[in-house]
């Protein structure tokens, strides 16, 4: 206001300055309809504008933007420093002679060390001086305005001449701009507002209008004076000497405005910086200490650290390119803002309810604008910024942090799924379109984890997999974790980086139960094609088990029925054996699952083995020239071999050929007359085996050749 109005005036006139001004404004005018929109909307806590992000995008955007407008307000501090005490120099009279080395690092590190002292001491007095600073800021305007009207006046100064801005409009628009970016001041104080919710919509939007007034009424006052020339007025070193000559009492009341200007923008600074770091501490997001309270309830640690942060800056040299990344980087917070009320009105959530209602395509015409001034002030800034904020929010979303509150991501998510479940539903599933969506019943993941990695890795990047535990009304224990312990299943997968979905199903029995979940699981658009179990350690679990498969076996669902008697191994050498039986098309199924685990970078080497025992010659080229066809369509690579069935049983068979697999798929026959003849059976065929998986196709009728296609 003080330094740069008489250039702005001078080179675009009045007429382009209002236009300079209302578009700014209307910028922040935005921002500040968004901030209010979602401050009114939650019981808001410390952190001002970092709050707000986070607990609308959620922790990882919220730090992405919070961490670099922490260092922003900490460097706005030396900034400020810097031009309080080049304001102060001035005075400096010539009979002492030129300034000593280092004086304006030593005077501006001496107001650190004031403002840093007073800010920890007490919030409560640094914002009571704010008063006196008011009114002597709001004095110097009236002074202008009369000592202008003192003087001759002429018509408005309307022309746009750019004497001293030769890159046009939008490079005046630039350096302009940052004069109406300090309304989020007072947001920066929400842990110390006693009503937030009422306090920011007052207090922003009251700042942007005021502030938009007083910036309509300088340049009108400027524009008409006939006291200085054009060429005055657009001089970019008259600076704060065009108030000191028209104002009344001149520098008397000028700089004493200007002096208490940079201060309260230092006080502002020095206040929301800490506020911010202690936010950031409590949400993990910087060690704990750092959110540490005084007596009177200041984040003394964080003051200090802020404090020292500011101290050094001021011995970085050139602060001017660092002030237009900082400037840049304040702006994404604008961004972050408007994008925030947009995606929360957009998703329409239940519990979003602000009491300010601002529409979406609002919010987002105030993100877009910000991208534009941020490109306008720098280019190479903007890329600056942006980038250093995605790689923050990489890396915190590659530390799988775990948030305390619901955010809109989760809305977003819920909202695309909704879409995408509706478009499944409306169109008809064809064996081209099979993915495998399963079921995994466990009592407990990490007992069963080489089975979890296996139905992981069939559902990798193509499939769904749910984990399921099944808990008893009469399991009080369970029963009252039932909602926590989804996320404690979670946790037991990132242990392991695996993704799955997990849930919990209260039954009545485990037996009825396991079917009716498995039976009915899914969403329309998404219903679940393959159960999975792992073979049971008991004989009585054992027989139980078949019997629920051979219940399931009508309900179209395919069974995968796990054993391991070792975990794989770790090379790339591996070999899988399919043993097609011919009947029941589980072939089909098994030879797509052996495909779908070659997608895996540590199975694509596999070598896929199909083999068949057959009664005679006759048998054997019947058989072998229809799983080569199967094969042929299927375009999948495979060795073929088929043995005559001897003296030999088909497990002596199994055992000597596929005893050095890794990997062996069996098919599971239907309806067993004898459940437990048929599990002494499946005990025989799993001795000497490493990894068995038996398959029973029950909802495949199209064969794979469609579905691979």
């Amino acid at each position: 206001m003080y330094l740069r109005f008489g250039w702005v005036v001078g080179n675009v006139g009045l007429i382009k300055t209002i236009l300079i001004v209302l578009m700014a404004s209307s910028i922040t005018f935005i921002t500040g309809l968004s901030a209010s929109a979602i401050a009114t909307n939650i019981k808001v806590g410390v952190g001002g504008e970092y709050y707000l992000i986070s607990r609308s995008l959620g922790l990882e955007p919220g730090g992405a933007i919070g961490i670099p407008l922490y260092l922003c307000r900490t460097l706005s501090v030396t900034f400020y420093s810097y031009g309080l005490a080049e304001a102060l120099l001035v005075l400096w009279p010539d009979t002492m002679g030129s300034l000593p080395p280092y004086s304006l690092q030593i005077t501006a590190a001496i107001i650190i060390v004031l403002v840093t002292i007073l800010s920890g001491k007490s919030a409560s007095l640094v914002l009571k001086s704010q008063i006196p600073i008011m009114i002597i800021v709001g004095g110097s305007i009236i002074a202008l305005i009369v000592g202008i009207l003192l003087h001759d006046t002429h018509a408005p100064i309307t022309e746009a001449t750019y004497i001293t801005a030769p890159k046009g409009f939008w490079y005046v628009f630039a350096v302009f701009f940052p004069a109406v970016t300090g309304f989020t001041a007072g947001v920066g104080m929400s842990g110390d507002l006693k009503d937030p919710q009422k306090s920011i919509p007052t207090g922003t939007l009251g700042a942007v209008v005021s502030g938009a007034l007083i910036y309509l009424i300088i340049p009108l006052a400027l524009a008409v004076t006939g006291a200085l020339t054009l060429e005055q007025l657009a001089d970019p070193e008259a600076g704060v000497t065009i108030w000191t000559r028209l104002a009344v009492w001149g520098p008397w009341i000028v700089y004493p405005a200007v002096w208490g200007a940079v201060l309260s923008s230092a006080f502002g600074s020095i206040l929301g910086g800490p506020r911010i770091l202690q936010a950031l501490s409590m949400d993990g997001l910087a060690p704990k200490f750092l959110s540490k309270l005084s007596k009177s309830g200041q984040p003394t640690v964080a003051t200090w650290i802020s404090g020292l942060i500011a101290l050094g800056a001021v011995f970085l040299g050139n602060l001017n390119t660092l002030a237009q990344y900082v400037s840049v980087l304040f702006l994404t917070l604008y961004v972050a803002i408007n994008m925030s009320a947009a995606i929360e009105k957009l998703i329409k959530e239940p519990s979003y309810r602000p009491r300010i209602n601002v529409p979406w395509q609002v919010s987002l015409l105030g993100a877009v604008a910000a991208m534009v001034v941020m490109w306008l002030i720098s280019p190479w800034a903007f890329v600056f910024a942006f980038g250093l904020e995605t790689i923050i929010m990489t890396y915190l979303i590659s530390k799988k942090m775990e948030q305390q509150w619901g955010d809109a991501a989760a809305g977003v998510w819920m909202r695309i799924s909704r879409y995408a479940l509706l478009k499944l539903n409306a169109r008809k599933i064809l064996p081209r379109n099979w993915r495998p969506i399963m079921i995994l019943f466990v009592r407990d993941i990490k007992s069963r984890i080489d089975i979890v990695k296996f139905a992981e890795l069939l559902g990798q990047n193509s499939g769904i997999l749910t984990i399921s535990k099944l808990i008893t009304a009469s399991d009080t224990e369970h029963l009252k974790k039932k909602n926590s312990l989804p996320y404690a299943m979670q946790r037991d997968l990132k242990s392991e980086g695996l993704q799955a979905l997990t849930e919990v199903n209260v039954v009545s029995d485990f037996k009825s139960g396991m079917y009716s979940v498995a039976a009915s699981h899914g969403i329309a658009g998404l219903k679940t094609n393959t159960v999975v179990f792992g073979w049971s350690q008991t004989e009585k679990d054992k027989i139980r088990e078949l019997e629920i498969i051979d219940d399931l076996a009508g309900s179209g669902k395919n069974i995968l029925l796990l054993h391991f008697n070792q975990a794989f191994k770790d090379t790339k050498e591996k070999r899988i054996d399919i043993w097609w039986g011919g009947q029941d098309r589980n072939g089909d199924l098994m030879l797509l699952f052996s495909y779908l685990i070659r997608l895996n970078r540590k199975w694509e080497k596999a070598q896929v083995n199909i083999f068949s025992v057959v009664k005679n010659e006759e048998e054997k080229g019947l058989l072998e020239q229809r799983i080569k066809a199967s094969v042929k369509e299927a375009r999948i690579k495979v060795r073929v071999q088929l043995f005559i069935k001897n003296d030999q049983s088909f497990i002596e068979i199994l055992h000597k050929k596929s005893k050095n697999a890794d990997l062996v798929f069996l098919g599971l026959a239907r309806n067993p007359k004898a459940i437990a003849q048929a599990t002494q059976n499946i005990d025989r065929m799993l001795e000497k085996l490493k990894v068995v998986a038996f398959v029973q196709n029950n909802g495949m009728d199209s064969g794979i050749s469609k579905i691979l296609k």
